[in-house]
């Protein structure tokens, strides 16, 4: 299980008109997008556009109409490794399951409650350094940080090293350190290993600081393009108002 680049060769996810549907609702509609390697796009929109909804299309957890394919640049199919970073750990804060504990019951078959011999834990300090914290290996869960839960949660993502990585608002709960620290590491990630990244966000400074493109979701794509077009544009003052300090 050792930490490895992305070499399966992927150039972009191309979505063709997705649509989901729960019932007789349309929660998505005719979606047509690419997400590139190399580049960090942002999913930005109000609450209820669509944004998990896509999120969990791209990751196959719901039935849709369309396609969404996964090609390198000679345009041939490719079967993909995929990453994730929730916002939150649903887990009771008192529970007693330490990093240790996580990372062997999700990256091994080795029960947790026998203790980790030390092979196991050699894989978990390896893991926990790619995102620079090994130290927390010991630590009860529940007792970690906004900002250090999120780096396990990530150093777990990139075990191995994916294509596409998703970020569902990962930054949540962080003070201003910790999201620094977070998106200090991502782009690094993204340089390192010229992977896919698809980040949900509601913070628009941080997405104009570190995404290459922004696409804008309500109930489908209103616009997509460069952070400044898509924070001047007439569809982005309909939905959020218009935005200052830069986006021209």
């Amino acid at each position: 299980m050792a930490i490895h680049d992305s070499s399966c060769g992927l150039c972009r996810i191309e979505m063709d008109n997705v649509t989901v549907r729960r019932g007789h609702s349309v929660l998505l509609s005719d979606v047509s997008l690419h997400i590139h390697c190399g580049e960090l796009t942002a999913l930005v929109g109000p609450n209820g556009a669509g944004k998990t909804t896509l999120l969990k299309a791209l990751m196959g957890i719901v039935p849709h109409d369309g396609e969404v394919r996964h090609v390198n640049e000679h345009g041939k199919p490719l079967r993909i490794k995929v990453g994730y970073v929730p916002q939150h750990l649903d887990m009771d804060a008192d529970t007693p399951m330490s990093v240790q504990d996580l990372i062997t019951s999700a990256l091994t078959r080795f029960p947790a409650w026998l203790g980790a011999p030390r092979k196991v834990r050699e894989l978990a300090r390896r893991v926990l350094s790619v995102t620079q914290c090994e130290q927390l290996l010991d630590r009860r869960v529940g007792a970690l940080s906004g900002g250090e839960l999120q780096r396990v949660l990530l150093a777990l993502a990139l075990e191995p090293m994916p294509d596409l990585l998703i970020l569902d608002e990962p930054i949540s709960g962080m003070d201003q350190n910790g999201v620094d620290l977070f998106y200090n590491m991502v782009g690094n990630l993204l340089k390192a290993h010229h992977m896919a990244i698809l980040l949900v966000s509601h913070d628009f400074e941080m997405v104009r600081r570190h995404a290459q493109r922004v696409v804008l979701l309500r109930g489908g794509v209103l616009c997509d393009g460069t952070p400044d077009e898509v924070f001047a544009s007439d569809e982005f003052a309909q939905v959020f108002g218009r935005m200052g300090g830069g986006a021209r």
